[in-house]
């Protein structure tokens, strides 16, 4: 039996069990080491392969797919630094729960250790960022090596996919040579052919015993809050809707929720509390004795400290990945079930609550904001606080909005409101970093109706190379570039006090020309010169193709000028009506 021989059946096997665990696309980065999983790949055709030759914007791109489409995308790489160039773009799905099957090829065993090129120690390469990792055995033709080939497949995937989603790391030592033998008959498996091994699985739930304990303990509560971060499950809104209605509880929704836009009911939702939860006077009259919260934790850090500075309140934590999301380690119920079956069962156990007070005094603050919001609306330069306020009206029926880190995914919580438009928010918030944003929003792109991504000039630059993929795919995406020429959202923090090396450490201008950089990759690139440029290429977008970017120029310093005037403006109108109400 030749070796090429037991190369071939044994990928042939494992990429054959890929597609029956529901693994539809892969991303490669080109290299010789993987060459024959490579080969394989390309082979099999119900596999989509595609070609990214950055291995850090590949993994990002992967990532992009998989959170649209919420199943595991599998990456391929050579050997060497090309794995480490996927470290990025893991750390993010670990901590955003994203399934990704990392699968990069190794140099065998007697290459390890001795000098050899392109040999690094892939073994548990990326730590406790994987769910799991597995160092595979040779290949080998024998019954049992394909059975263990195709088991490990399956059992990769399975992991993948679980609660809490993330990534499996396999590691494959192929010896020379490399290539395998393809023909026609490379994918006909006798035995079971139509998959080796079914993983079921199912969602973590709660006793009917827990769950009656838990309505006991919020009988006679008035003052709750029920707080939503980021969750993709689309039955969730119906079911926090009609726990809160039971309830009587403001839903504070993050904008990664997917609350504050669709068709479900919106009454109990608070959209603005980012910006009055920044007043004393607001936080005092609406200090709950019981916050439930779902979902990770929310963007705004005016939530955050509100939540952190009721320490005395009951606080429930619902995490269906049971895993522990208590940053300031201030709950007094950490409840590991699915967020939707939680509300479902819980709703059973409860009868209305008889008191709106608490449920109106947070609608008449937000309302207040609301009104405030005019102010923003009428400012007559391009303003980023502006862009976010009409967004919602600008995105047609159905959009995606993919959402950079720093100022503009802070701007959103801030000012992307309720709206009745299934406008679908996205952003890399595992660990809030500003690399591999362009690339994972063309993955998610690529399977979107019309996706808009909105970032800054610093996050766009960081994954520029990214764009070569709306290029080599042909990928519709609409990218609104906000250019304040550096670091907007240090504007904002301690640094700025200090201006003497601000510019140079923190506010770091780029200068840069961007649409010399989005013409070499076959985009159109258009330089918004008002509100009404801006609402006429955005009703135009519906029928742009391809990579299309439009620039938006503000001044950092005006808009942290005008952020402050805001909430100053706000934080006035309501500690005065928080005055009149005692």
């Amino acid at each position: 039996m030749s070796h090429q021989e037991s190369l071939t059946v044994y990928l042939a096997a494992f990429v054959a069990e890929l597609v029956h665990s529901g693994i539809t696309d892969v991303v490669v980065s080109p290299g010789s080491r993987s060459t024959p999983m490579a080969l394989v790949m390309a082979e099999h055709p119900d596999l989509k392969v595609h070609i990214h030759v950055d291995e850090r914007s590949a993994a990002f791109f992967a990532l992009g797919i998989a959170k649209v489409t919420n199943r595991p995308v599998a990456i391929l790489c050579t050997s060497g630094t090309a794995a480490a160039n996927y470290f990025p773009a893991i750390v993010e799905a670990h901590y955003a729960r994203v399934p990704l099957l990392v699968l990069t090829a190794d140099r065998p065993h007697e290459l390890r250790e001795i000098g050899a090129p392109q040999a690094i120690d892939q073994i548990h390469l990326y730590g406790h960022h994987v769910k799991w990792f597995a160092e595979m055995a040779p290949p080998e033709k024998s019954d049992e090596m394909i059975r263990y080939a195709r088991t490990l497949c399956s059992r990769a995937a399975a992991i993948a996919s679980k609660a809490p989603a993330g990534p499996v790391h396999l590691n494959f030592p192929f010896r020379e040579p490399l290539i395998p033998q393809l023909d026609e008959n490379l994918f006909n498996i006798i035995e079971r052919p139509k998959g080796y091994v079914k993983v079921h699985t199912g969602d973590l739930t709660i006793s009917n015993e827990d769950i009656e304990q838990i309505a006991q303990r919020l009988k006679g509560k008035e003052r709750g809050v029920i707080v939503c971060g980021n969750l993709a499950d689309h039955q969730f809104a119906a079911a926090v809707n009609r726990l809160s209605a039971i309830l009587k509880f403001p839903i504070l929704a993050d904008p990664l929720s997917q609350l504050r836009s669709g068709k479900h009911g919106f009454d109990n939702i608070i959209d603005t509390y980012d910006t009055f939860l920044r007043n004393e006077d607001a936080k005092s009259h609406l200090k709950p004795d019981l916050i439930i919260r779902f979902g990770a934790m929310p963007v705004s850090k005016a939530l955050t400290i509100f939540i952190k500075e009721n320490p005395n309140a009951d606080q429930f934590v619902i995490d269906g990945g049971g895993r522990w999301r208590d940053p300031a380690n201030l709950s007094t119920d950490m409840i590991f079930c699915q967020e939707t079956v939680f509300c479902n069962k819980l709703v059973s156990y409860l009868n209305d609550n008889s008191s709106l007070e608490y449920l109106h005094e947070w609608q008449r603050v937000n309302a207040i904001t609301k009104q405030n919001m005019t102010k923003v609306e009428k400012l007559k330069e391009l303003s980023e606080g502006k862009l976010f306020y009409q967004l919602a009206e600008l995105l047609p029926e159905g959009a995606t909005l993919f959402v950079g880190n720093s100022m503009p995914i802070r701007d959103l919580d801030s000012f992307f409101l309720n709206n009745q438009k299934n406008i679908k928010v996205m952003a890399n918030r595992g660990a809030n970093g500003i690399d591999g944003t362009v690339s994972t929003a063309l993955g998610a792109a690529l399977y979107s109706k019309s996706l808009y991504l909105v970032l800054g000039d610093l996050t766009f630059f960081h994954d520029l190379n990214g764009l070569i993929a709306a290029k080599k795919y042909n990928i519709d995406i609409h990218i609104i570039l906000i250019n304040n020429n550096g670091g907007g959202i240090f504007s904002f923090l301690p640094q700025a006090q200090h201006p003497k090396h601000f510019e140079l450490l923190f506010g770091t201008p780029l200068d840069i020309d961007f649409e010399l950089a989005v013409r070499m990759f076959n985009g159109e690139f258009t330089k918004i010169t008002d509100w009404d440029h801006l609402q006429l290429e955005l009703e135009k977008s519906l029928q742009s193709k391809g990579l299309q970017v439009y620039e938006v120029i503000t001044n950092r310093d005006k808009n942290r000028d005008e952020h402050r005037q805001f909430w100053q403006s706000v934080s006035q109108e309501i500690s005065e009506f928080v005055k009149g109400e005692l």
